[in-house]
């Protein structure tokens, strides 16, 4: 998900929003890098940036790109009766495959993203479980058909999928090399979705891999597309506002247009077309009510083609980029399993 710019009332003083403006750039830059970057002390850099992962303010996570390995990303809404709503979204946000869960209209709905490792998973959670779920009323999945990338994208995945798109005066970005994932990728993948920051003599030790080989693997999974960083931001780091669901029916003729303008937008973070009753939908965060409703009756509604569109207020957010939420901060992820592997060459 693109990154949301903290606002004043963000509890990050100026050099923190620096750090985390140059880790948005490049989730695992080296403390050095930064330092020189902002003219701070290295050491400086390092407490810093621990404090904020510390208090649960910021985290780096590796996440698998589930178009890269044959999967689609979907967005599903869960509608429950409200009495069930927690029930579900908790259940959900423990799923290592739902990367975001949030609690929406009113309470009685669960928005969530699901990205598969493979068909079965995707179809034992729509298929099998969420429809065996009690509090359940009905379920629709939308699959993410193409994502939009703002002009002024920050994050490193936003600038990475500019490629599709270049347009003039834009980061150039080479196509993904092809591979595909070996059997030995799991550990190292489950690694870094604890914490993208990991260094590489503790993923060689967690692994039985040789430093050169993590090195190598690593490398070879971000250029091939599989695997992205991203930096992960709890709501009191944001500052305090207004997140919303935002579904719209386009035509057809506009829905690029549309999707590339609502991109565009400073309180816009994602767009995509999607399938289903609704064919763009985008996450709008707003300072208030007031400046939703600005936006909604100012930016939104010049867009030529808007058939009809469904604003959906987000309640409470459990998890968000994979990690789990308590109150506004990010709850500390659980130890990686211990694994036994056979050193590699």
């Amino acid at each position: 998900m693109a990154t949301v710019t903290p606002k004043e009332t963000s509890i990050l003083d100026p050099v923190d929003k620096q750090i985390v403006h140059q880790m948005q750039l490049d989730p695992r830059a080296s403390f050095s890098h930064i330092a020189a970057e902002l003219g701070v002390a290295e050491q400086t850099i390092a407490r810093r940036y621990r404090r904020l992962r510390r208090d649960g303010l910021v985290r780096v996570i590796g996440s698998v790109d589930a178009p890269a390995v044959g999967e689609n990303d979907w967005l599903v809404r869960v509608r429950c009766r409200p009495d069930g709503a927690v029930q579900v979204a908790e259940a959900l946000a423990r799923r290592d495959d739902a990367a975001w869960v949030s609690i929406a209209a009113g309470g009685a709905e669960v928005t969530f993203s699901l990205h598969p490792r493979t068909q079965q998973d995707r179809d034992d959670l729509l298929v099998q479980r969420l429809q065996r779920s009690a509090p359940v009323i009905d379920i629709t999945a939308s699959m993410i058909l193409h994502r939009f990338v703002g002009r002024n994208a920050v994050d490193w995945r936003g600038r990475r999928d500019i490629r599709t798109s270049q347009q003039p005066g834009q980061p150039t970005i080479e196509s993904p090399i092809d591979i595909q994932l070996e059997d030995g990728d799991g550990a190292l993948l489950e690694l870094l979705a604890r914490d993208g920051r990991t260094s590489y003599a503790v993923l060689a030790r967690a692994t039985g891999m040789t430093i050169g080989r993590v090195i190598r693997r690593v490398a070879a999974l971000q250029a091939g597309g599989i695997l992205y960083f991203d930096l992960d931001m709890a709501p009191a780091a944001l500052g305090s506002g207004l997140a919303s669901f935002l579904w719209l029916n386009v035509g057809p003729a506009h829905l690029d247009s549309v999707g590339r303008a609502l991109a565009d937008h400073d309180e816009t973070t994602y767009t995509a077309a999607v399938t289903g009753p609704f064919n763009l939908f985008a996450t709008v965060f707003c300072e208030s009510a007031d400046h939703l409703y600005r936006y909604m009756a100012t930016e939104m509604a010049a867009l030529d083609g808007v058939h009809s569109f469904e604003l959906s207020p987000v309640l409470r957010r459990l998890k968000q980029a994979g990690s789990l939420t308590d109150g506004d901060r990010l709850a500390q992820p659980a130890p990686a399993p211990v694994r036994r592997r056979r050193r590699q060459p």
